[in-house]
């Protein structure tokens, strides 16, 4: 295993010099490229492993998928430099991809490189960096603007006609997280037994809305510019694909009604919203409806129940991989205790509707 390979698997993050089979590479690839460069491993992220790369010719990111066996379609690097090409010039904001390894031999995994977008990343919903109510709305609006931009974007248009499987996307995407959740159960949790099956009795019809869906779209994974309420860059599309556009928006208000100050994706629960300027969800669900030509939206409860469960058997995933010793993240083992509070909350869901 390469050095970076070892750094990855034992979690650590401290800075090291790109050496041999990845610099040849980067110097053959990635355009203008200069060393020397070191690498230092970014603290966040439980998926893919991802990297600040220092050259001589710049700043530059690369991701890679973590080492060791890995679940069925997991940890998709290769989805996601595809998706952020096609993006490139859009009214969607992402970084510049430079190139893409498959050699596995390289660096022990696939990786590509990008540009290293310098801005400020929010891992607390409630925005308590930002100095007032006007400048916090300003920011979920901007995410709301952003959303409803990449659901209007044309996948024929981009290239991306190809990206998912036609069909009903929750149907697909419910079997898919049954199947991941199995292969990485640890032991049975009751609320998750309960959670799929009423999830698999209450699948909606398929109403034919087809759009790119990012698939993990949350505070954590955009970045703004450094002084204005502006993205300059969404990030982490591993789970992208063509799907369901609400599933996305659901995914963020499920977040956004997780409990705040409990070190995994800190939510609203609880929080005087108006005071601090953040939109209520039926606002900002009705924002986007706006923006998207919506008069309504039907199966709202299924939509959070599943986002939910999704993230459950996310993290059930990232459990698994730190009992496997692959895990990307030192913190990953103590995520599994998540997941059955996830199931609760979205049993709470479906109990309110």
């Amino acid at each position: 295993m390469s050095e970076l390979g070892a750094e990855a698997v034992q979690g650590q993050a401290h800075s090291q010099p790109a050496e041999g089979a990845l610099l040849d590479w980067l110097q053959r690839h990635v355009t203008d490229f200069r060393g020397p460069a070191r690498l230092e491993k970014f603290k966040g992220g439980q998926s893919n492993p991802t990297y600040r790369l220092a050259a001589a010719s710049g700043s530059y990111v690369l991701r890679r998928q973590p080492p060791g066996a890995l679940l069925k379609s997991a940890h998709a690097v290769d989805r996601e430099f595809r998706v952020m090409q096609a993006l490139a010039g859009s009214g969607v904001p992402v970084p510049k991809v430079y190139a893409l390894c498959e050699d596995r031999e390289v660096i022990g995994s696939m990786f590509y490189v990008m540009e290293h977008c310098a801005g400020r990343i929010f891992w607390d919903a409630a925005l308590p960096e930002l100095s007032g109510p006007s400048e916090r709305a300003a920011v979920y609006d901007e995410m709301n603007r952003v959303l409803a931009a990449l659901h209007r974007a044309e996948p024929a248009a981009v290239g991306l006609a190809d990206y998912g499987k036609p069909g009903n996307y929750f149907a697909r995407q419910l079997s898919r997280w049954v199947g991941q959740y199995r292969a990485s159960e640890l032991r049975p949790i009751p609320a998750m037994e309960d959670l799929m099956a009423w999830l698999q009795e209450r699948q909606p019809d398929d109403d034919g809305r087809v759009a790119l869906v990012h698939g993990d779209y949350r505070l954590d994974n955009i970045v703004f510019h450094p002084r204005e309420p502006r993205i300059i860059a969404v990030l982490d599309w591993e789970l992208s694909t063509l799907g369901h556009p609400l599933a996305d928006l659901a995914y963020q208000c499920m977040q956004l009604r997780m409990p705040g100050g409990q070190g995994f994706a800190p939510g609203l629960a609880g929080v005087d919203r108006k005071t601090l300027g953040i939109p209520a969800e039926s606002e900002y669900v009705g924002r986007y409806c706006e923006r998207m030509g919506l008069e309504r939206i039907d199966n709202w409860p299924f939509c959070l129940a599943f986002s939910f469960f999704r993230l459950a058997a996310i993290v059930q995933g990232v459990a698994k991989r730190a009992v496997d010793g692959n895990a990307s993240n030192a913190r990953a083992a103590e995520l599994g205790r998540w997941v059955e509070p996830l199931a609760a909350m979205a049993l709470s869901v479906i109990a309110e509707a």
